[in-house]
C-alpha cells in the first residue's frame, strides 16, 4: 500500500516516462511543474498553446525546452481540443490541464465526437497526505460533479474505490459524509449516504466497505465516533470520503491543503485516459505528484 505521495514518484520512475499533452501550457507554474517532472524522468511533454508565450515563459524559468514538443494553437479553447486529440490519436498517454478554466477543459474532454468519454461517469479524486493522519486520504468529488444524485454518487464512489485499489488498498474503507450521523429526510446527504452504504452491501459498489452517514469527525477519529456511541467499520481508518457535493469537497480539500499543510495530488477517473486536472493556483509539487499518479494509472 502506498503510504506517502513521494512513493508515487519513486514508483513512476521505475517505468518509462509518459507522454503528456499539456493544454494551455503558457504559464509559469505550469511550466515549472512540467520541467520538474521532466527532470525526475516522469514525463515527455507535448506543450499545447500559444507558442511565443510558451517559449517566453520557459525562458523566464531557465528551461530551454529540450525534449519538449510544441503544438501551436491560437486560443485556450483550441489548446484544449488539440491536447485531447493528441491523446485520442495515441500521441500522448496523459492529458494535463494547464492555465485555463476547468470548464474549458471538460468541454473538450466530454465532446461526444472528439472527446475522451467512456461509459463511465467522469469524477475527480484528490489524494491527500495529511500530516495528522496515518495514511493517504482520498476525497471525491471536489471538481467536476456539482450536485450529484444517488446514481452519480455511486459511480463517483466506485471510481474512488478503484483508484484506492490501484494504490494498494486491498479493500478500501469509505465514509459517505454528511453533517450528522443519523438519517434525516430533510438533509438529503444523509439519505444518499445511507443508500451508498446499502448499495455496497448488495454489491452495487464493489470492492469496498462503505458506511454512512458519518460526519467528518466520526469518519476520521475512532475516538470521536466512540464518544457519540457510533459503531462503524470505517471510523478512524477511512481511506475514501465521499462528500455531499462539489462545494463541500472543494472546501474540505483546500482547508486541509492550506490549514493542515496537506500535500495533494488530483486525478480524473472515468475518462479514456488519465486526466490531471489541477487548480490554476496549485503549486508545482501538487502537479508533479499528479503527473506521477497519472503515469501509474496509464500503464
Amino acid at each position: 500500500m502506498i503510504a506517502r505521495l513521494e512513493e508515487l514518484i519513486r514508483l513512476a520512475q521505475e517505468r518509462p516516462p509518459t507522454r503528456v499533452a499539456v493544454a494551455a501550457a503558457a504559464h509559469n507554474l505550469v511550466l515549472q511543474s512540467v520541467q520538474r517532472a521532466v527532470g525526475l524522468g516522469l514525463v515527455i511533454p507535448l506543450l499545447v498553446g500559444r507558442e511565443e508565450e510558451i517559449r517566453a515563459e520557459a525562458e523566464a524559468i531557465g528551461w530551454d525546452l529540450h525534449g519538449a514538443q510544441l503544438v501551436p494553437t491560437p486560443t485556450n479553447k483550441a489548446a484544449a481540443i488539440a491536447a485531447v486529440d493528441l491523446v485520442r490519436q495515441g500521441k500522448a498517454q496523459v492529458l494535463m490541464k494547464g492555465y485555463l478554466h476547468t470548464a474549458e477543459m471538460l468541454h473538450a474532454i466530454l465532446d461526444h465526437n472528439t472527446g475522451l468519454r467512456t461509459d463511465r461517469l467522469l469524477s475527480h479524486v484528490f489524494v491527500l497526505e495529511v500530516p495528522t493522519y496515518h495514511k493517504l486520504l482520498l476525497i471525491t468529488d471536489a471538481a467536476i460533479n456539482i450536485t450529484p444524485d444517488i446514481t452519480q454518487k455511486a459511480a463517483i464512489t466506485q471510481n474512488a474505490v478503484d483508484l484506492a485499489r490501484r494504490l494498494g488498498v486491498e479493500r478500501p474503507k469509505v465514509a459517505a459524509l454528511s453533517s450528522i450521523e443519523t438519517i434525516n429526510p430533510n438533509i438529503p446527504s444523509t439519505v444518499h449516504a445511507a443508500c451508498l452504504s446499502k448499495m455496497a452491501e448488495r454489491g452495487q459498489i464493489k470492492g469496498a466497505i462503505v458506511d454512512g452517514p458519518l460526519a467528518f469527525d466520526n469518519a476520521i477519529s475512532a475516538q470521536a465516533a466512540q464518544e457519540k456511541g457510533i459503531v462503524s467499520p470505517v471510523s478512524g481508518d477511512v481511506d475514501v470520503v465521499v462528500v455531499p457535493d462539489l462545494d463541500a469537497g472543494n472546501i474540505l480539500s483546500k482547508n486541509l491543503e492550506y490549514l493542515a499543510r496537506a500535500k495533494m495530488a488530483g486525478i480524473v477517473m472515468g475518462a479514456a485516459a488519465p486526466v490531471v486536472l489541477t487548480s490554476r493556483s496549485d503549486p508545482p509539487g501538487a502537479r508533479v505528484y499528479s503527473l506521477a499518479l497519472a503515469g501509474l494509472l496509464c500503464c
